[in-house]
């Protein structure tokens, strides 16, 4: 991997923090039997950063957060299918660049498993981003706000970025497993009603539901709720982190234990392969957790996008559909919007 010293705008020697041997399976590749059978990809990342601040304070929130930096990665590699690892080492850096504090990022993206006819090691490809610069921009810089509705911006060319002309359809998805999660996601509901530009419609029952992936931990209690949105993706993405911190979400470990989470599984008429947030949700089709709930509260839902389909019937093949129960407390207060009736 690359390793000659990175500056930052003063001068001043970046320090280096490592994430070495991050892997999962994924289904890149430009043959059939690559797309079907899948492999597994590994990453190297080293991000480049100034740790003199975390250093004197002693502070999580002072330093970069590698375990959302991992969760990111990994999902780059499990999620949608790309033909090429250069694809893969982009999206990679795009996820480490997004991250406060990161001014430069090495990854090297390995392909153990590549189909060479002969014997080899490895394939691994290494690129080196740096965030953009003030200088480096090419025409105006962007406001501070978000653009009018109806409009693209700055980049238009960027789905997330813009705010719709007229409200949508959305589908969060809430689950938590830690503290007295049913008052919390009552709670995170009303939090999320509550706000500029979101407007829930309606709310599923809660379920009961087995951890899947991760350590062993407790079960979760699970809701999905529709609504409608004037803000664009990652407006309607900083609102959803926004309400897990106030809600004591903590970010140490991989499908880990958390107060709440909650997930963007659809944002209507946005496609979006942005390794941040991909919509619709990549592993929302094979979810029980997330499927049941929400065809309780829409039996006509449909998960838009490759590998989707209408949900209920994705809902009835999902692998983890025997860990669901469903609980007899309803999801919000009787004085609220509408919401699905437990079974």
């Amino acid at each position: 991997m690359t390793s000659d010293i990175v500056r930052s705008t003063d001068g001043a020697e970046l320090d280096r923090i490592r994430l070495v041997g991050l892997s999962a399976t994924g289904y890149h590749g430009v043959f059939p039997e690559e797309r079907r059978d899948g492999q597994v990809f590994r990453a190297d990342v080293v991000l480049h950063v100034d740790t003199r601040p975390a250093a004197r304070s002693d502070d999580l929130a002072d330093t970069v957060d590698y375990a959302a930096l991992a969760d990111g990665v990994v999902s780059v590699l499990e999620g949608q299918a790309v033909d090429l690892i250069e694809t893969l080492a982009q999206r990679i850096a795009d996820v480490a660049l997004s991250l406060p504090g990161v001014e430069a990022v090495d990854v090297v993206v390995h392909k153990p498993q590549a189909p060479i006819q002969v014997p080899f090691d490895d394939v691994r490809l290494e690129i080196r981003r740096r965030r953009a610069r003030p200088e480096d921009r090419v025409g105006p810089a962007r406001s501070d706000g978000p653009p009018p509705a109806g409009e693209a911006g700055a980049d238009a060319s960027d789905p997330l970025e813009r705010r719709p002309g007229a409200e949508v359809g959305v589908v969060l998805a809430l689950g938590g497993n830690v503290g007295d999660v049913a008052a919390t996601l009552r709670e995170a509901i009303e939090d999320l009603d509550d706000a500029a530009g979101l407007t829930i419609d309606a709310v599923s029952p809660f379920a009961r539901t087995v951890a899947v992936g991760g350590p062993v931990q407790d079960d979760y209690l699970n809701a999905v709720v529709t609504g409608r949105t004037s803000l664009s993706p990652r407006e309607l993405l900083a609102l959803t982190s926004s309400v897990e911190d106030a809600h004591g979400r903590v970010r140490v470990e991989r499908w880990g234990a958390r107060t709440l989470d909650i997930d963007i599984i659809s944002v209507e008429g946005v496609l979006s392969a942005d390794p941040v947030l991909e919509l619709p949700h990549p592993r929302a089709r094979e979810r029980a957790f997330v499927l049941l709930p929400w065809a309780r509260v829409d039996p006509e839902a449909v998960l838009p996008g490759p590998g989707g389909g209408a949900v209920s019937e994705l809902a009835a093949l999902a692998p983890d559909r025997d860990g669901v129960r469903w609980l007899a407390e309803p999801a919000r207060p009787a004085d609220g919007p509408s919401s699905g009736g437990a079974g």
